[in-house]
């Protein structure tokens, strides 16, 4: 029985084609275990904050030594880890904004990259903690990033892929659904996505 993480981080509810890209990914992840659990963690409805200097005092500080001060700052870190620790699979909406990702899902990924909790530095560089999960990314973009002239403007896919692995999660899939906002595209794009969802 697999134990699904889904992360949603776009504020446009029912509207969001990255909610409906994610939710068709962990579809067909129970369509493969129907008795996989499902955690939905919608970053819009509690947002995390941007690190703010009581955050890195008490990322940097000994869990022994924590004031209350530090446990309430660091509250959202450890809870989003421990999440991700019990997580078989998760699944990652990431809508582009501004040619990468969200505010709100950089602000989760601030919260989770942790020296020494979720990484940590060796003689052969920085290792991961976070292994052993499989990873999908929803991505959905208004242009056409897959190629053409915006091709390199696609920040989302590698910041994603290099983060995710730099945590240890090497076993990324991308699912993109591209050109909302393209006439030629928008009608199509959602469905060609999820029926291209391998799972």
């Amino acid at each position: 029985m697999a134990k699904i993480l889904n992360i949603i981080s776009s504020p446009r509810g029912e509207a969001s084609n990255s909610i409906k890209l994610g939710n068709a990914i962990v579809e067909k992840l129970r369509e493969k275990d129907p008795a996989a659990v499902v955690q939905v963690k919608d970053l819009t409805k509690n947002p995390f904050p941007h690190l703010e200097e009581a955050h890195l005092a008490a990322f940097f500080t000994p869990a022994e030594k924590h004031t209350d001060a530090n446990k309430a700052a660091i509250k959202h870190s450890n809870e989003s880890i421990q999440e991700i620790m019990d997580a078989d699979i998760i699944v990652i909406g990431a809508p582009m904004y501004n040619f990468g990702v969200s505010s709100t899902l950089k602000a989760w990924i601030d919260h989770i990259a942790r020296a020494g909790v979720t990484f940590k530095y060796t003689e052969n560089g920085p290792q991961g903690l976070l292994t052993g999960k499989k990873v999908y990314v929803a991505v959905t973009t208004g242009g056409v990033y897959s190629e053409g002239a915006y091709k390199t403007a696609d920040f989302i896919s590698p910041y994603l892929k290099f983060m995710l692995g730099f945590l240890g999660m090497t076993d990324v899939t991308f699912v993109t659904a591209e050109g909302f906002a393209v006439a030629d595209f928008q009608a199509t794009a959602l469905d060609k996505a999820i029926d291209s969802i391998a799972v």
